[in-house]
């Protein structure tokens, strides 16, 4: 995969995939404001999807599971300008403003597509990709600073969301991992979503479900590739990156040894 980032300071890059197509399960630690240059994505959540291309503005909230496609498209690479929003940097901003207590708001994706407040604030960072010199902290601030000020005129109700410092409180386990099965993380990232330790995790899961947290996932994540090809109709070639797997090889190994057929024969019946 070619992949390259350049960074202006630790919070602000330049990040482009040339590939063609390149997949990740992340969790995010900072707020992410992402400006579209070329290419496209795929965000695929526990209860929604997103596809975003050259133009699109979105800021994609901290903590919250995702898994990301990047493709490249009309012959140009995947290429984003991305902004983080760390607590630290929002705690510092916030402490300078005078402003009602925050309503909670929920931890999704918020869009702000052809807004030109934003896409100026972002546009303007191009240039300093190319300086050979060390870029100044301070017009680093004030950059990020002019990103928060203008999402707060477009959506008022952000503030609930960026003012939000907590980490994860615990959740209920069979809840969350019914909801988030379908992304390959590893399991402290999950302890962690759900406010446990990885031995507590362990524990609660094996009261929960009786089997070992692997076993359990890969389980469920042939039974969802099953249902997209069988009802759905997809092809195994577009099922296995958003039923959870690494690459198309071992979804068909696992699926073969669990169902006893190949996925490609379930495809071929549904054709009959």
């Amino acid at each position: 995969m070619e992949y390259q980032a350049q960074y202006i300071t630790p919070d602000i890059k330049l990040s482009c995939y040339a590939d063609r197509l390149f997949k990740t399960e992340v969790l995010f630690e900072h707020h992410m404001l992402v400006w579209f240059i070329s290419g496209e994505t795929k965000i695929i959540q526990s209860d929604a999807h997103y596809v975003f291309k050259a133009g699109d503005i979105f800021l994609i909230p901290r903590n919250q599971l995702a898994t990301i496609i990047n493709y490249p498209k009309d012959g140009l690479p995947h290429k984003t300008v991305v902004m983080h929003l760390s607590v630290e940097r929002l705690r510092t901003y916030y402490a300078n403003q005078e402003m009602k207590p925050a309503e909670y708001q929920p931890q999704k994706i918020r869009v702000f597509n052809d807004h030109p407040l934003l896409e100026s604030c972002l546009a303007s960072l191009i240039p300093y990709f190319d300086m050979q010199e060390a870029f100044p902290g301070n017009i680093a601030n004030l950059k990020i600073s002019e990103a928060i000020s203008i999402l707060r005129v477009i959506d008022p109700s952000i503030d609930g969301m960026l003012t939000n410092f907590s980490d994860p409180g615990k959740l209920d386990l069979a809840d969350f991992m019914e909801k988030n099965f379908m992304f390959n993380m590893p399991l402290e990232k999950f302890g962690y979503l759900t406010g446990r330790s990885l031995s507590t995790f362990h524990r609660d899961f094996k009261k929960t479900y009786s089997i070992p947290p692997q076993k359990w996932l890969l389980q469920k994540r042939l039974e969802l590739a099953h249902y997209l090809i069988t009802e759905k109709k997809n092809r195994p070639a577009d099922v296995y990156l958003e039923a959870g797997f690494e690459d198309l090889s071992h979804f068909s190994f696992a699926f073969k040894k669990h169902y006893g057929y190949p996925p490609a024969s379930l495809l071929n019946n549904t054709d009959e």
